[in-house]
């Protein structure tokens, strides 16, 4: 009896096998076409939606970081601006160190407006070593105010 059983599931087993092998190469070839169309489509669109992710990352660092280099650029300004009542002796002095902020300032934000999209390995460099600057230049005008103010 077991047997019996063994050779009707393997008849069923079979014929599955056989009917869906025939209804699979029935599709037509337009058939086969649209679904390749639908699985490249949505190739595309799986591989778009990182690019996006990406693209829109960036855009958003950028604004941000101009934001900060805006605001470093007040600063500049307001200690230039201060510094106008200074004795010619501590204008000299203080001068060449707010040039090398502004320089180095001037010099993020080429950074920042040059930047070109390369790929999300590069980025990650590029965003990490920018913000390791852009945390040193706000350190210096802070100790530059500190200094200053004395």
């Amino acid at each position: 009896m077991k047997s019996i059983n063994k050779k009707t599931n393997l008849t069923i087993i079979a014929t599955a096998i056989f009917a869906s092998t025939i209804v699979i190469s029935c599709s037509s070839p337009s058939q086969k076409v649209e679904n390749a169309d639908a699985n490249v489509t949505e190739a595309k669109q799986n591989l778009a939606e990182p690019q996006y992710v990406y693209a829109v990352e960036v855009e958003n660092f950028k604004k941000e970081t101009v934001g900060k280099i805006t605001s470093n650029e007040k600063i500049i300004a307001d200690i230039k601006e201060s510094m106008a009542n200074e004795k010619k002796e501590a204008k000299a002095v203080y001068q060449n160190q707010i040039t090398a902020l502004e320089q180095k300032n001037a010099d993020l934000k080429n950074r920042i407006d040059e930047y070109k999209e390369d790929g999300n390995e590069k980025w990650q460099s590029f965003k990490r070593e920018f913000n390791h600057d852009m945390d040193e230049l706000g350190q210096s005008l802070k100790e530059f105010l500190v200094e200053y103010k004395k």
